[in-house]
């Protein structure tokens, strides 16, 4: 007599073999839009600080702990919101986080004193910090394999998009509203983001099926996603990384014996890309007054610069289909040639200087907004949110130093041309990290991780 064998599935196999439905469709949607208005809330500073210098007469240095104050907020949004994240779920801290960013924008509108704004623009950072990793995690764990780095890097984008919408915003919202405006309109769009969240946002499957969570609530959330949940008894997760440390504990993962080295890999890749980022971006307007080119020509390229990290959209479509490593060291060590290249064309042809500006911003900001998604796919799931948000985090350090750098070089009467050549040296250490990871788990994986293997399952 035949019995019925109840059927078991890999969460990820599921994943991989159904089409991509409006539920997924929904969650990138949702996360792109956390990362549209972090971005915005991030940048924002910059847009009212003319105003404040106006509006409360005070000197631009006055403004310096004031701009500082949402980076340091970053950073130790990032750092400390990661693990907790991989203990109780990336909903339960994305939701929190955004409510965060959307609050301190909310009390920043109201600040009446630099102290205060300083206080509040911190508490903004908290939560920004928090967010974008938690949402690059949610995404990626819903995400079928051959699609994951195209997804994740699209929702990534939306950071450098917000942070550009802002600045046209800003332009007609400030002489006809008031500084103030902004920030409100930094406070209610997410407020709004967040009720919409609360209802559709769902926790990572993934994540629930680590932590046993009951059968029913899986295949509820995966039924969205396709029928053929509710004929599935089970799932398990199966994981191609090693599964390190007690398991519980994301930190205990991210700084084990065997992901120690790679953790260092990104967050020195990453820390270095922003040293170039906030190097160039905040010491542009020098570099185009060297060369007598138009204040709105410059503020226009300043832009385009940032704007760059559209690139990764189409990294990611090739990071889904070809060798990740080879692509993202790639575009690191052209990011050393072409921010090398600008010191060599100043003085010639504005058309020229454009040109290679724009160049350097499109391979230097793709390279740079690609490096989630691939710090993703590098830790297993009980230690994803901690390894891509301490990335993220301690990698802020590296805009603080990238513009104490500059500012170092200026005043021991650097010239721009060698000024550009010692900012092109970070995008080479960043390639040579990668290298050192890659040669390093190359033969790590062939002797710790042969095959995938079953972490969970019920």
């Amino acid at each position: 007599m035949m019995t019925n064998i109840l059927k078991k599935e890999n969460v990820q196999h599921f994943l991989n073999t159904e089409k991509l439905s409006v539920f997924q469709i929904t969650i990138f949607s949702l996360c792109f839009l956390v990362a549209l208005f972090d971005g915005f809330d991030t940048a924002v500073i910059g847009y009212i600080a003319p105003s404040l210098i106006t509006e409360w007469g005070i000197e631009k240095a006055d403004l310096a702990p004031v701009l500082s104050a949402a980076l340091l907020g970053l950073a130790f949004g990032a750092v400390c919101f990661g693990p907790v994240a991989d203990k109780v779920g990336r909903k339960k801290v994305l939701i929190l986080s955004v409510a965060i960013f959307a609050a301190g924008s909310y009390a920043s509108a109201l600040a009446s004193s630099l102290g205060w704004l300083e206080l509040f623009r911190f508490i903004t950072g908290i939560g920004l910090g928090a967010a974008m990793p938690n949402a690059v995690t949610l995404l990626s764990e819903y995400c079928p394999e051959k699609k994951r780095f195209f997804l994740v890097n699209t929702m990534f984008c939306g950071f450098p998009l917000g942070a550009a919408i802002g600045g046209f915003v800003s332009a007609w919202m400030i002489p006809e509203l008031g500084w103030r405006s902004v920030l409100w309109l930094g406070a209610i769009a997410p407020t709004l983001l967040l009720i919409v969240m609360l209802f559709l946002l769902p926790e990572s499957v993934r994540y629930l099926v680590f932590r046993n969570q009951e059968s029913t609530q899986i295949k509820t959330i995966l039924s969205k996603i396709s029928p053929r949940a509710n004929d599935i008894s089970s799932f398990y997760l199966e994981e191609t990384q090693p599964e390190v440390g007690n398991g519980k504990n994301g930190v205990s993962v991210v700084l084990s014996k065997h992901y120690a080295l790679g953790s260092i890999a990104l967050w020195l890749t990453y820390f270095m890309g922003l040293v170039i980022f906030y190097g160039v971006m905040n010491w542009m307007p020098l570099l185009f007054k060297e060369a007598n080119m138009p204040a709105g020509l410059g503020t226009i390229v300043t832009g385009l610069f940032a704007l760059g990290g559209l690139g990764a959209i189409a990294n990611g479509w090739l990071m889904d289909r070809y060798n990740k490593h080879k692509l993202i060291i790639s575009f690191w060590l052209l990011t050393a040639i072409s921010v090398a290249l600008i010191g060599l064309v100043v003085g010639l042809h504005v058309t020229v200087l454009v040109t290679v500006i724009i160049l350097s911003g499109l391979v230097m900001n793709t390279a740079q907004s690609s490096m989630p998604a691939y710090a993703a796919s590098f830790y297993p799931t009980s230690g994803r949110t901690t390894g891509v948000s301490w990335m993220l985090g301690l990698g802020r350090f590296g805009g603080i130093a990238g513009s104490f750098l500059v500012a170092y070089l200026i005043s021991k009467d650097i010239s721009l041309q060698r000024i550009f050549f010692i900012l092109a040296i970070p995008a080479l250490l960043s390639a040579v990290a990668l290298m050192i990871k890659v040669k390093f788990y190359k033969v790590k994986d062939q002797v710790v991780v042969p095959k995938a293997f079953v972490i969970k399952s019920y």
